[in-house]
């Protein structure tokens, strides 16, 4: 369920062991690929993307970053990755991802079904769950070996689960992320964070052509309110510095609203249903680690099926939603501390705002602070 970039990648990688499988997508295949996510991928998930042979264009087009730099106050420090952990990131949209995805599935010949209408999923505690929908006004009925929910937060998987078994954790930031789009050279070479009394910035990228911009602001604030000019003499202020002055504003492609919010669904299977990416977790943007945790998932699932065609054992099946949940309590606690870190919180005292200081002075003038930092932005190991 789901033809974002988990359930095309899972498809993928079935298809490449032999196993046959069916993807259904609520929205349209343009809607799909248009919409703008993340998109600085770990080690693994170019690692996974390569194995799931899609990744050609990534390494053509895709920018190696092998570190970040914290701006605080206008002063920066550049955070070296592969000094500190030997490994650096890709800078890779996900919106490409999802190209490339579809392009190789479509390929294939895949049963790849888009605007799957009023789809409802039956018996999962069974072994032979199955599925309804409707398709170009027709009803429809699937019986499958299992079912991978891929379907994002909203999808009808999770919501499917019965309520007696399953457990939600949440927390909502008080603040969100005003995104823009630009077809203007990056500032940088490599991502900035910055920390500033006016609140977060984030001056990112998706090729060296093309910008992509953050500022923090409320999570009620009117779009409109926000012209052009305002945005970039915003992101000047918020960067500070020489630097500031480089900055080159232009049109802008896109401008979002994204609100900052902290998920997990427990356990992360049913019976025969297992859920994987945004279904199961969403996790603050700050430590870019929404678009990776989905593809730890189907690297878990993926494994776990291919085994289960190939022997009948299901221990590694049995063990899918302990090994990701481990993983995703992780990035929480990781997207939590970049977050509190960097954020100007409504609530929060000079007391609170020194502390922030401190931390960061910490970072930038200790190894092992670095370390810490760097070693979980470009991934953990997998279990």
């Amino acid at each position: 369920m789901g033809a974002g970039p988990s359930g095309l990648l899972l498809s993928q990688i079935l298809h490449l062991a032999g196993i046959e499988n069916v993807v259904l997508e609520r929205r349209t295949r343009a809607y799909v690929e248009g919409r703008i996510r993340a998109g600085v991928l770990e080690q693994g998930t170019v690692d996974l993307l390569d194995q799931a042979h899609v990744g050609e264009r990534m390494h053509r087009e895709g920018l190696v970053h092998g570190g970040i730099e914290l701006c605080v106050d206008g002063r920066r420090q550049r955070i070296d990755f592969e000094d500190l952990t030997g490994r650096g990131v890709t800078v890779y949209g996900q919106t490409e991802i999802t190209k490339d995805l579809n392009n190789a599935r479509l390929l294939a010949g895949a049963e790849l079904h888009f605007e799957a209408e009023n789809v409802s999923v039956h018996d999962f505690g069974d072994d032979r769950p199955w599925l309804r929908y409707q398709l170009d006004g027709r009803e429809h009925t699937l019986q499958c070996d299992f079912v991978a929910g891929c379907d994002g937060f909203h999808g009808v998987c999770r919501q499917s689960a019965p309520a007696a078994e399953l457990r939600t954790f949440e927390r909502v930031y008080p603040f969100a992320w005003l995104g823009i789009l630009s077809d203007t050279p990056p500032v940088s070479d490599e991502l900035i964070y910055v920390r500033h009394e006016r609140g977060f910035a984030l001056f990112s990228m998706r090729s060296k052509t093309r910008s992509r911009l953050y500022l923090q602001c409320a999570p009620d604030e009117d779009l409109d309110e926000w012209r052009e000019a305002r945005i970039w003499d915003e992101l000047r202020l918020r960067l500070g510095g020489d630097l500031a002055d480089t900055l080159q504003s232009g049109p802008l492609l896109e401008k979002s609203l994204t609100p900052m919010r902290a998920f997990v669904a427990e356990p992360m299977r049913f019976g025969r249903l297992f859920l994987a990416g945004d279904a199961a977790h969403i996790v603050p943007p700050t430590g870019a680690k929404g678009l990776n945790l989905a593809a730890a998932d189907v690297r878990v699932l993926s494994r776990a099926l291919i085994d289960f065609y190939a022997t009948g054992r299901t221990d590694q099946l049995d063990a899918y939603s302990d090994r990701c949940l481990r993983r995703v309590w992780k990035a929480q606690r990781f997207s939590w501390w970049m977050t509190s870190l960097l954020h100007r919180f409504p609530e929060g005292t000079p007391f609170d705002h020194r502390l922030q200081l401190a931390e960061l002075a910490y970072i930038a003038n200790s190894r092992a602070g670095a370390t810490t930092l760097a070693e979980n932005y470009v991934g953990l190991p997998f279990d």
